[in-house]
């Protein structure tokens, strides 16, 4: 009846226990191990990230982790977080506390909100342990051009931008990171991950991923094809690896569900090493421990390459992970328990459900030089994680049907770019669905759906539908916008400042925001507008306000982007030290007069407007943090205060060793104060905080000298014009 709650899953399924352990994937003697783990809830794990990672793990080590040690809750011994052994540099931990420990104790509810401070600025990630393995795998370099194939939810997508930045002097590597999902809800999810690392070389894509747009580059004058140097490649999956956190896979677990999964993991795999550059590397996972959508997705993909793919060992990169080798043999299995060993087994009236790329090759030699045994397979009772599978693939030469270069769409390479050769196993289903693709995917666009003058439209209907909401346009500006003529002299950026990577999402009215992105996708926007579906890109770096135009400058900074801007700035810079950012972010008005002096005396020589606190950490005080900081400030009249969102101030007065949580209400409050004092425009401190992802009015990107006589009507969505 009502009020009685829902009934508890039980944690049972007799095909799945069937299934595997006719498998033998379980070594032996450990099944009943492999069942008590998987019933058993997962550990959390988060994942230390961004600029300041050295710093965030020294203040859980010194200040929670040692409390934790010797934390008694009910007359029971606390067991602290332990670190990943596996992962470099001590950046991962895995805790068993539950809710239920957290609300019984002060020291443990200080370490929960303390987490998720850090968790809702992007500098701590919650995400599985066996999840952070792929990008580890591909060994990323800040130069890569890198594709995730189906990135949502995104914390993976996050490690690859990380790991883009792993220098953090260089604010805009050479590389970028596109993270594509089909589905397009979803897609938002991954915008909202992938923003809160503030990196400007990361582009989300709307499309399918087994029919993924080849795309194009342009270098000194000549169109190139987009290949690229790493591809992330975990796909769809039965999910039977998650059962210790999705509870409902224990009721709905059939082997139905792995066949029904195969044809489309093949295929996207298979459009994964086409658009992979030779001496390219691609990691293909599941979180799943079927063979049907493990080594037989590999195997077939090996096979079809001929020689052109190559599985890699990769047991040594990962010190200290524990992980069972992959199989070379495997039976299928009916949801009513029929057994299938090969291809010749099957009836007639099962050809549809099963399919011949399913079995294992049949062929000894192949399968021995197939090296199948290199694959990975983490089973959750040997480091307490879940379930699942990766392969690392290195491509050694084009495939066999694109041995060939494909043909470039623009119409002045026509002639001098052959045409893919056709694929030389047509004859099976999923090669076939692979093939069909290509022709769409290398044509020439039509001439009414393109426009001229590199000012870009929808892509044509027939190629690729698109659905859910219609994005704004990515209007690039060019290096004579009169927009920049303030702020050049304002901030006094460096000649070197890339103004044509500088975009705004409206081409009508005042430019509200500008956002920021790397050279190399401005270079792939401008080139595949008619192709891609992009969802957002670039990094917020100044956003309007009007109140500042009587003091020079109608734009001050936004938080988002200071990093990556701050290298340009070379003045209204503010040195401010240890006590004076604590002042800043920890008192309601602060006045000028309660700084240090250097700060003082350089604060006051300033005239009102959007300025940088700049600290600088001191080698010789180790108690201080040892690295730089910067934080978007305004200088009032009589008082200078921090332009930082609620949960960065949490973040840097952890690092300053301040424990702060006040009661949102009295913040806002003060800060409303403030503002009106200090002559902010109070709608800038709500947009602030205020999602940039929205559904917009077009779909397509714009050259800066066509943009301007464009008419298409893109206004602010209402729910900023609200906020306005």
């Amino acid at each position: 009846g009502w009020g009685a709650g829902y009934a508890e899953i039980i944690k049972e399924n007799k095909l799945f226990e069937t299934y595997y352990q006719e498998l033998k994937l379980v070594p032996e003697g450990e099944w009943e191990q492999f069942m008590s783990a998987m019933r058993e809830p997962l550990p959390a794990t988060i994942r230390i990230t961004g600029y300041h990672a050295k710093e965030i793990l020294h203040c859980l080590k010194n200040t929670y982790f040692k409390e934790i040690e010797e934390l008694e809750v009910d007359g029971q011994k606390i067991e602290a977080p332990e670190p990943l052994s596996w992962y470099p540099d001590e950046l991962a931990w895995h805790t068993n506390l539950n809710r239920k420990i957290l609300r019984k104790s002060p020291l443990l509810k200080k370490f929960h909100q303390f987490l998720v401070n850090e968790t809702e600025s992007g500098h701590i990630s919650r995400q599985e342990a066996v999840s952070m393995i792929p990008p580890l795998l591909l060994k990323i370099e800040p130069h890569h051009k890198i594709l995730d194939m189906c990135a949502a939810p995104g914390s993976k997508t996050a490690q690859l931008i990380e790991m883009l930045h792993s220098d953090m002097d260089i604010p805009f590597p050479e590389g970028f990171v596109i993270a594509n999902d089909v589905d397009n809800k979803r897609c938002y999810l991954l915008v909202h991950q992938s923003k809160r690392l503030n990196s400007p070389c990361i582009m989300v894509v709307n499309h399918d991923a087994s029919s993924m747009p080849r795309l194009q580059t342009e270098s000194n004058g000549k169109k190139d094809i987009l290949f690229y140097d790493r591809i992330l490649c975990d796909v769809p999956c039965s999910g039977d690896g998650t059962m210790r956190k999705n509870i409902d896979v224990w009721r709905k677990w059939t082997t139905n569900n792995s066949l029904n999964l195969h044809g489309l993991q093949l295929r996207i795999a298979i459009r994964g090493v086409e658009q992979l550059a030779e001496g390219g590397r691609m990691v293909y996972s599941t979180c799943s421990l079927n063979p049907i959508e493990d080594e037989a997705v590999i195997a077939s993909l090996l096979e079809k390459s001929e020689g052109a793919l190559e599985l890699v060992d990769a047991s040594n990169d990962l010190p200290g992970l524990k992980w069972m080798p992959g199989v070379t043999s495997w039976k299928l299995m009916t949801r009513n328990g029929q057994w299938f060993s090969d291809w010749s087994e099957v009836p007639q009236g099962l050809h549809t459900q099963i399919r011949p790329t399913m079995f294992p090759p049949t062929d000894p030699e192949k399968l021995k030089e197939m090296k199948l045994e290199r694959c990975m397979r983490i089973l959750p009772h040997h480091q307490n994680t879940g379930g699942f599978f990766v392969a690392v693939l290195v491509k050694k030469a084009p495939m066999p049907w694109n041995k060939r270069q494909p043909k470039l769409r623009n119409k002045d390479t026509k002639s001098a770019a052959p045409v893919d050769t056709t694929p030389a196993e047509s004859a099976e289903d999923v090669m076939k669905a692979a093939a069909e693709d290509k022709p769409n995917d290398l044509e020439e666009p039509q001439e009414s759906a393109v426009k001229q003058d590199g000012v870009c439209g929808p892509p044509p209907s027939k190629k690729m539908k698109l659905f859910g909401f219609k994005e704004d346009p990515f209007v690039f500006l060019s290096e004579d916008d009169p927009v920049f003529v303030p702020i050049q002299k304002f901030y006094s950026l460096s000649p070197n400042f890339p103004k044509l990577n500088v975009l705004t999402r409206t081409h009508e009215g005042k430019k509200r925001r500008l956002y920021v992105v790397s050279k190399e996708l401005r270079n792939v926007m401008l080139n595949n507008c008619d192709r891609i579906k992009v969802i957002n890109t670039g990094v917020k770096v100044w956003s309007r306000n009007d109140d500042g135009e009587q003091f020079g400058c109608p734009f001050r900074l936004a938080q988002e982007g200071i990093y990556t801007l701050f290298p340009y700035i070379n003045a209204r810079i503010v040195s401010v030290s240890v006590n004076d950012i604590k002042v800043l972010l920890t008192e309601e008005k602060p006045h000028i007069e309660k700084l240090g002096a250097e700060a003082q005396a350089q604060a006051k020589k300033l005239d009102m407007g959007s300025v940088v606190l700049r600290y600088n950490p001191d080698p010789q005080d180790s108690l201080a943090p040892q690295c730089s900081m910067e934080l978007c400030g305004w200088r009032g009249k009589t008082c200078i205060f921090a332009f930082v969102p609620k949960n960065e101030r949490f973040h840097y007065l952890a690092m300053l060793g301040v424990e702060m949580y006040k009661e949102e209400k009295k913040e806002e409050e003060s800060t409303t104060k403030i503002i009106e004092e200090e002559g902010v425009d109070q709608s800038e401190i709500k947009l602030e905080e205020t999602e940039d992802i929205r559904p917009p009015e077009t779909d397509t990107c714009m050259d800066p000298v066509k943009a301007e006589s464009e008419s298409i009507e893109a206004e602010e969505p209402e729910s900023i014009k609200e906020i306005n």
